[in-house]
């Protein structure tokens, strides 16, 4: 549905670029209802379907949200900024401090969905911590919830050699979490690895974070190394792309 206009835009982008300027000049708000269906086709002289997807890519961009029988609002939730190097410092677990703690700012965390199981590592999981096949690991799945909206799901694989009869088998690792303790135990983490991709979610996926439709997720997987370039834990995190800025500094 092209127009001639405006170098040629879709007219659903048209529209939604003027409500994403709206939006950034605060017409409106955080929590405020955006016009509907009916108010943009009789706006624009447009089609429903045309409304519908200006209305959906706001919704793709994370500032706007769908709220069943009620419409689309502007999203009121602040991104995550997921300082990925300073997050991981010794001296954030090592002081007995959530790695999460500096990203929280303060905010209304809570860990739910814990499940701690001991199972067979997968063939990729057991390839990279450098099990043999078959070798049982300690599997910790959870999801994070920021401000009452679900942001992150993440399970981690550890050797159960190395984690047996420890805190990291419970469902609270206590203070400063699975690294502290991993250092008690003498695999202190001295290194890690972090690869990123991103795909459309699993049905499971979206429903456990509640996500918009044509919301994208990131994949991010680390592998923490003690001494030695030895593997001591997997963690694949899946994150609800629109509520995440990742940040990288370090020194050139």
């Amino acid at each position: 549905m092209a127009n001639q206009g405006n170098g040629r835009q879709p007219k659903y982008q048209r529209i939604a670029d003027a409500l994403r300027d709206a939006i950034q000049a605060g017409e409106y708000g955080p929590g405020d209802r955006l016009p509907g269906e009916n108010d943009l086709m009789a706006t624009y002289e447009v089609a429903r379907m045309t409304a519908r997807q200006a209305l959906g890519t706001l919704q793709n961009e994370g500032l706007a949200e769908s709220r069943k029988g009620s419409g689309v609002f502007v999203r009121d939730f602040k991104p995550i900024r997921r300082r990925g190097i300073q997050r991981l410092s010794r001296d954030q677990w090592g002081a007995g401090r959530s790695i999460w703690s500096a990203e929280a700012e303060g905010r209304d965390l809570v860990v739910d969905q814990v499940q701690v199981s001991e199972t067979e590592a997968p063939d990729r999981i057991a390839s990279v911590l450098g099990l043999q096949p078959g070798a049982p690991a300690c599997v910790r799945s959870r999801r994070f919830v920021l401000d009452e909206k679900p942001v992150l799901l993440a399970t981690s694989y550890l050797p159960l050699e190395l984690v047996a009869g420890s805190a990291i088998t419970q469902e609270d690792t206590g203070p400063g979490g699975t690294y502290a303790r991993l250092a008690e135990l003498g695999y202190k983490p001295v290194h890690f690895r972090e690869e990123i991709r991103c795909r459309m979610p699993s049905q499971e996926e979206a429903s456990r974070l509640k996500l918009s439709m044509g919301t994208p997720v990131i994949l991010l997987c680390r592998t923490a190394f003690a001494d030695e370039g030895h593997p001591v834990e997997l963690n694949e995190m899946t994150l609800d792309s629109s509520s995440y800025v990742l940040e990288y500094d370090f020194d050139a």
